[in-house]
């Protein structure tokens, strides 16, 4: 990133513009946090923001400040296409290309508006402008470092810190994985200093399940754990069936993957879940396991070393297909 583009980017963003803010489907704790901290800095600024997901996202991530103005593309897309088309700039946030946002990506491309990137995973697209750093821990340590390049983390109150937290905390698996670093730790310091209550964000996210969910957890542990002893290897798979069984809604099966890496000896667990005709898979790894590698080669997917995703249009060849192939990245 030269200097003069970071310029430019202040100047533009010196007066009043119409910004929309998009994240990848499926948005999770890290997509939603750092889009709605963003937000909420460009309200303050005097800007007309609009945080546009391509979909619907869980239950436990909507009490982050600006939740209620949310659009979701899927519910309402003319809205979401007509405020896109008139927008100055759009904020992609936590994705490497605009394939990432499905059905909302050709509303993104045609427009006209500066595009400006701000994510965590490797090999980004070129944007107008590029703020990409594969080994920060999540899209919300880079917000946090974004208010630091504008010269106004004075600007973050408590509402924006808890959104940044909230994406930090969920991205870093409650600050247990590797990408952690000093610099993750002093930005949390200072969001607490701030306002921002560590264990009720944490409770919000993580201690707000519905019975079905807890319910739908244990039949996974107990019915579908599949341990591969001898390659380190574990998954769990649930079809569209047993989803409804146990009243399935949005980021139920959210961390059920990482049961499956908990288990001694467990250095690679995927989770398959059919949803809608799709089966969406979760792969999470320990050390140089690379998962990345092995959802971009068979399944269609990518993210980082130790977690990853990808799809299969089918439940009995997607767990077949991972288990011939899993021996080559162990």
């Amino acid at each position: 990133m030269k200097k003069t583009e970071l310029d430019q980017l202040k100047e533009f963003l010196s007066t009043p513009k119409r910004v929309v803010i998009t994240t990848h489907k499926g948005p999770d704790g890290d997509a939603m946090g750092s889009s709605l901290a963003l937000y909420n800095y460009l309200v303050k600024k005097g800007h007309q923001a609009h945080v546009i997901t391509p979909n619907d996202y869980p239950y436990f991530l909507k009490w982050m400040k600006g939740d209620d103005q949310v659009i979701v593309f899927e519910n309402y897309p003319q809205k979401a296409t007509e405020i896109t088309q008139q927008a100055d700039i759009i904020f992609c946030l936590d994705f490497n290309t605009l394939s990432r946002i499905d059905t909302f990506q050709p509303v993104v491309e045609s427009a006209r508006a500066y595009k400006v990137v701000i994510d965590h995973h490797q090999d980004p697209d070129t944007f107008d402008f590029n703020f990409s750093d594969p080994s920060a821990c999540s899209t919300a340590q880079l917000v946090y470092e974004f208010f630091e390049l504008m010269n106004e983390t004075e600007m973050i109150d408590k509402s924006i810190a808890d959104c940044i937290y909230a994406g930090i905390m969920t991205d870093t698996g409650n600050f247990r994985f590797n990408s952690v670093t000093p610099k993750t730790h002093q930005i949390v310091a200072n969001l607490m200093q701030i306002g921002v209550r560590n264990d009720w964000v944490y409770d919000q996210i993580h201690d707000n399940a519905s019975l079905n969910r807890i319910q739908l957890l244990g039949y996974c542990l107990s019915e579908k754990l599949v341990v591969l002893d001898k390659l380190g290897v574990a998954y769990i798979s649930l079809n569209q069936a047993e989803l409804k069984k146990y009243k399935f809604q949005k980021g139920d099966t959210e961390g059920v993957v990482n049961y499956a890496l908990t288990i001694k000896g467990i250095t690679l667990a995927a989770f398959f879940v059919e949803r809608d005709g799709i089966v969406k898979i979760s792969f999470r790894s320990k050390g140089k396991v690379a998962v990345n590698a092995l959802a971009k080669n068979h399944f269609g997917g990518g993210g980082h070393i130790n977690a990853a995703g990808g799809a299969f249009d089918e439940m009995s060849k997607a767990i077949d297909t991972f288990c011939k192939v899993v021996t080559n990245y162990i």
